[in-house]
């Protein structure tokens, strides 16, 4: 038995080819009762379009590549499903790949998605060499979601606040009564705007020589290390904010290991609102930095490059909110 065909489809809704070709683009230029009537045809036929033919015709692949810089990353999750939900919508796929395997073996990481001819890329947090994407931005569509490094011509950036979030959890700190707070920071711009601007903070109310940064590398081992050698200050910190929720984990760790409760002994806060945070057990305070609403933005600047063609890149910022659990209390007398 033969596949159905487009003209199958059109046969059974009674509309022409053409018409089933809007829909299955997922043209708004076609009335409601007849996309439903194209759709009921499709699933009645168990028709599936014949993508190579499709890409041969139209000149694209309706596929969009997205390379994450570290897939292990708990906050792509919320971002992912915001980019693809709004890309499903009009017909175009993701494919993922990571770009931490092309750093080990010095592959371009934007090559495979290149030579798969992806219509467009989005570039998920911080990569090593962003000005590399200059190159590939001269030849496709190119969309940077959850970083802050310096925007390129023609590549849009969207983002966090990151320097908002920032403020956010450290007066919210100051307000619980901490004086003594450290910074378990990162690196990139994300990780530099975020460290700025709790340095800012804290210097705003008079507790410059309060503050204490700690370098780290984004990670739980990272987070916990840089914890035990805050904690064995003279005089250790009473609160402790993290760059982001793995590496607060982390530091919740190394506060459970030197035999301090959380937030009785030792307040902590993440940064992300990933599902970690939301885990029963953890209820970490974190910064909720709109994620979904990143990758749904970061989805729209890439279809409006597809419609509207070049011109330069803008950033985009999405607000954060705190979001305050079961890790953060007054803190207790001063140790």
């Amino acid at each position: 038995m033969r596949p159905p065909t487009i003209r199958d489809v059109a046969d059974r809704a009674g509309v022409s080819k053409s018409l089933v070709s809007l829909v299955l683009r997922g043209s708004e230029q076609v009335r409601p009762e007849k996309r439903e009537a194209v759709l009921r045809a499709v699933r009645e036929l168990g028709y599936r379009p014949n993508a190579a033919a499709r890409s041969l015709s139209e000149q694209r692949t309706r596929t969009v590549g997205v390379l994450l810089n570290d897939l292990r990353n708990p906050w792509f999750v919320d971002m992912l499903e915001g980019l693809n939900s709004l890309l499903h919508d009009n017909g175009l796929h993701m494919l993922l790949a990571d770009s931490r395997l092309n750093r080990r073996t010095g592959q371009d990481p934007t090559g495979p998605f290149l030579d798969l001819r992806v219509d467009g890329l989005v570039v998920v947090g911080t990569l090593p060499d962003p000005a590399a994407l200059g190159t590939v931005a001269e030849r496709l569509p190119v969309v940077v979601a959850g970083a802050r490094e310096p925007t390129l011509p023609g590549v849009d950036v969207v983002a966090n606040d990151d320097e908002r979030g920032a403020r956010l959890v450290t007066e919210h700190l100051i307000g619980l009564g901490h004086r003594h707070i450290a910074h378990i920071a990162g690196y990139g711009a994300v990780g530099e705007l975020r460290r700025r601007s709790f340095e800012a903070t804290m210097r705003e109310h008079g507790l410059a020589d309060e503050a204490v940064v700690e370098p780290s590398d984004m990670t739980e081992e990272g987070g916990y290390r840089t914890t035990v050698r805050l904690l064995s200050r003279a005089q250790r910190p009473t609160a402790v904010f993290a760059v982001n929720d793995i590496a607060a984990i982390g530091a919740l760790s190394a506060a459970e290991e030197s035999g301090l409760r959380v937030p009785g002994d030792l307040s902590v806060v993440g940064y992300d609102n990933t599902s970690i945070a939301r885990l029963r057990h953890v209820w970490l305070t974190t910064v909720d930095n709109a994620s979904h609403e990143v990758g749904r933005r970061a989805a729209r600047c890439l279809l409006d490059r597809f419609e509207g063609g070049g011109g330069a890149g803008e950033v985009h910022l999405a607000t954060p909110a705190l979001e305050i659990r079961g890790s953060t209390a007054p803190p207790r007398l001063t140790p």
